[in-house]
């Protein structure tokens, strides 16, 4: 689950990076919250799901269902992934995570982050990367090429392992309460030290 933090298609050169694209980098900068549904595909091909939220710029959380019991929230700087079932947490700073580059405030096209821009029919997609946080990791973002929407997401780690985020059901423009994406820095401590 830890892959949702880090962890595609590795397109080819920016080089190109075109009009069309930007636009649909700007549209989805504007887009300040967004909640839905979630399934996520991990690279052994594990199948999990649950509800999502986002509030930009830096926030987001995934509340898993099932049997999975993991819930990931990111508070603007920090990326907590607790593991309910174990009792267990992963602690990142945001900034070392690829998943930054979504939750930015806004995400620039003609940076040196820009790995590739493949354009279809129906979707476009957008690769991104930066090798002095994140070394080798990328993330891919697939958009519909006609309402500019977020479709998924592929977070490829540094081992080339991916995880795919798919979401529907999305209402943007939501108002969340702050707890949405509070952590409980007490409870983490506690739980790193094995207090539990």
């Amino acid at each position: 689950m830890a892959a949702i933090a880090f962890g595609a298609l590795a397109a080819g050169g920016a080089s190109g990076a075109a009009q069309p694209a930007q636009q649909i980098a700007n549209h989805f900068s504007n887009v300040r919250t967004m909640t839905g549904e979630f399934v996520q595909f991990g690279p052994r091909g594990e199948q999990t799901g649950g509800k999502f939220y986002l509030e930009r710029p830096g926030k987001i959380r995934f509340d898993y269902e099932g049997a999975a019991r993991f819930q990931v929230i990111s508070d603007g700087s920090t990326l907590v992934v607790e593991n309910k079932r174990l009792n267990t947490v992963d602690i990142y700073p945001l900034s070392k995570t690829p998943l930054k580059l979504l939750l930015d405030e806004r995400i620039d096209l003609g940076s040196a982050n820009l790995q590739g821009v493949q354009q279809d029919e129906d979707l476009t997609t957008i690769t991104l990367a930066d090798r002095q946080m994140f070394g080798n990791a990328t993330i891919t973002m697939m958009f519909d090429a006609q309402s500019y929407d977020l479709r998924q997401w592929t977070i490829t780690d540094a081992q080339g392992k991916d995880t795919t985020v798919m979401l529907f059901n999305v209402e943007e423009g939501v108002r969340f309460d702050p707890s949405v994406f509070s952590i409980d820095y007490r409870r983490v401590n506690s739980l790193q030290r094995g207090d539990n």
